[in-house]
């Protein structure tokens, strides 16, 4: 565990250690269905009630660490799309106007819908701390998995070239095979989505 002083000088730099743990969220979903995309499409029950599970990326759009991880949740969105797996990404950062990341969905080619969460209500109903992370819903609402995309990033100062594991993929095959994952949380590393009470902290360091 990191001490309150260490928390809130990493929130001041943008980066965070996602905790490790979650709890069900039956209003995940409900949040999700509220919340209209880049596009202005409002989003319903009716795309993921047959689906084996839905994903959410969550982003920011100058968070290094969440731009570099497009091309993956590209292809992942791409390849478990045929697996009954429904992927959205959540804008996770209320200062950056809806136009701008209708331009960076542009720039960064998303295959998949970027939901506009000004208030950060996915987030918080599913825990969510930083960007890049990701959260896997059961149709239900229930989380299966919570973290990391992978390990690129385990360590800011010693980041791999290319991922170890793949924790998101291990989870969505578990899932497309009918088992639960295995692994159901990750820590994940990245910048700091900040959530009630955080502003507050920060303006209390001297």
């Amino acid at each position: 565990m990191h001490s309150p002083h260490i928390a809130s000088l990493l929130l001041v730099l943008g980066i965070s250690l996602a905790p490790t743990g979650s709890a069900a969220s039956p209003q995940s979903l409900a949040k999700l269905a509220s919340l209209k995309d880049t596009q202005g499409l409002a989003h319903s029950a009716a795309e993921w009630r047959d689906k084996k599970a839905i994903v959410i990326f969550f982003m920011m759009t100058d968070c290094p660490l969440a731009n570099a991880s497009v091309p993956e949740m590209n292809r992942i969105a791409a390849e478990y799309g045929k697996q009954g797996i429904v992927v959205y990404a959540d804008h996770a950062d209320p200062t950056v106007g809806d136009a701008a990341v209708r331009k960076h969905a542009e720039e960064f080619a998303y295959k998949f819908p970027i939901l506009l969460d000004s208030k950060l209500e996915l987030a918080r109903a599913v825990g969510a701390r930083v960007s890049p992370e990701v959260a896997v819903l059961s149709p239900s609402g229930a989380i299966l998995y919570l973290g990391r995309i992978d390990n690129r990033v385990e360590d800011l100062t010693h980041p791999r070239q290319f991922a170890t594991q793949h924790e998101l993929r291990n989870a969505l095959d578990d899932i497309v095979n009918g088992r639960k994952p295995t692994v159901a949380t990750t820590r994940a590393v990245g910048c700091s989505i900040l959530v009630e009470g955080d502003v507050e902290s920060i303006k209390g360091i001297k």
